[in-house]
């Protein structure tokens, strides 16, 4: 699937010059709407220019792009991980195309060329497998200046943590611990769905010692339950390559929520500074939208609770220049949050406390105490309260 990057209408030169920060933002946001087993797998351009011209915008592309979403991805490399990204250049007066591939893991590696053929029916007979699973994760905020200014950075070094648990789990398809080089059947015909139910039981980490007492600034508490899916390609894939899509998935979609939720919590909070407040923030849910004509494949979105299905539809036009209409989207996987007052939430509400020390009120203006992110349950929410 190809799609274009939107127009960046504050750059002056746009139709001049490539914006390599642009696309990389770009793909960065395509790379969170994709399920297990999709990914970004390199970047095109459409130009008349010869293509020795355009080899080092696109290498510098490619390399920007990598750089961007492996940032984001907190599980550990695979040795069979795919590692060489495409990069395609297409001329419109000619249509002549030129397929070149990098290794993105080698910063000094050079373009080897590529063949670039046209199939139909590629994703048709892909299988699908799911999986839901409860969560129920608390991250402590040591009390430390440099980590509660940067709280984020935080998170995601116990969100590592976490995925290593993840990593580390049994994974059960259709109730049974396959071997791993077992094969997982797809569908032989086109447009025939071959669907998985899988199971992940984790245990906790036993690095883990629990009477260790540290000082704390706060925590935050992720709890409810989460859909995730990955897609299997229809040559012969294995048992392993399932389980490693779909505990990716799970962790790669339930750290893009932390991370969209404290990039809206920041921006709404941006003029709130200082002062003592308790307030809730909702995560958003996981919708999930067709791929058409390409069988089972879906991508995703995150919605929140301010938001309609049309502001869904238009991200999907915007961000992966797919036409989606509102009755194409699958909203039932999960459920929407919902507000349930509880003791620990009337505590924190009247709760009064002497005025914080000032070096500890650094993160937007809000010292973190109590931080409480239930995904896509019937009880969702995200309280913060001062120490």
């Amino acid at each position: 699937m190809a799609t274009r990057t939107p127009q960046n209408d504050e750059s002056a030169d746009a139709e001049k010059s490539v914006d390599k920060e642009w696309v990389s933002e770009h793909a960065r946001q395509v790379s969170r709407m994709l399920p297990g087993g999709l990914s970004v797998l390199g970047v095109f351009i459409i130009s008349e220019s010869d293509a020795k011209d355009t080899l080092t915008t696109l290498r510098q592309l490619v390399f920007s792009v990598e750089d961007l979403i492996s940032s984001e991805q907190l599980w550990m490399p695979a040795e069979d991980d795919v590692t060489d990204c495409v990069t395609l250049h297409v001329n419109p007066k000619t249509r002549k195309t030129v397929c070149r591939t990098f290794d993105v893991k080698d910063p000094k590696s050079v373009a080897k060329p590529a063949d670039w053929k046209y199939q139909s029916g590629v994703c048709s007979s892909w299988a699908t497998v799911s999986c839901w699973l409860s969560i129920d994760l608390v991250v402590p905020l040591t009390d430390n200046t440099t980590c509660t200014r940067n709280m984020d950075d935080c998170l995601k070094e116990e969100l590592k943590v976490w995925a290593q648990q993840v990593e580390r789990g049994v994974c059960l398809i259709d109730g049974k611990k396959l071997p791993e080089e077992s094969e997982i059947k797809t569908g032989q015909k086109k447009n025939v769905r071959h669907t998985y139910t899988a199971q992940l039981l984790i245990t906790p980490n036993k690095l883990m010692v629990p009477d260790v007492v540290q000082g704390c600034g706060g925590c935050v508490s992720i709890r409810g339950a989460i859909h995730s899916r990955a897609f299997l390609h229809s040559n012969k894939p294995k048992a392993k390559l399932a389980e490693k899509l779909l505990k990716r998935d799970i962790v790669s979609t339930v750290a893009t929520r932390v991370q969209m939720l404290l990039e809206d919590l920041q921006t709404q909070n941006e003029e709130n500074k200082g002062g003592r407040q308790t307030e809730q923030f909702f995560p958003p849910r996981r919708v999930f939208c067709p791929v058409k004509p390409t069988g089972p494949l879906s991508v995703c979105d995150y919605q929140f609770r301010d938001e309609g299905l049309s502001e869904m539809t238009d991200r999907f036009k915007e961000m992966l220049d797919m036409d989606a209409a509102e009755e194409d989207l699958d909203a039932t996987q999960e459920m929407i949050a919902e507000v349930i007052e509880s003791e620990a939430t009337a505590e924190a509400s009247t709760e009064t406390a002497e005025p914080l020390d000032p070096e500890r009120n650094n993160y937007i203006g809000v010292a973190m105490a109590t931080v409480v992110v239930l995904l896509a349950s019937a009880a969702s929410m995200l309280y913060l309260s001062d120490v």
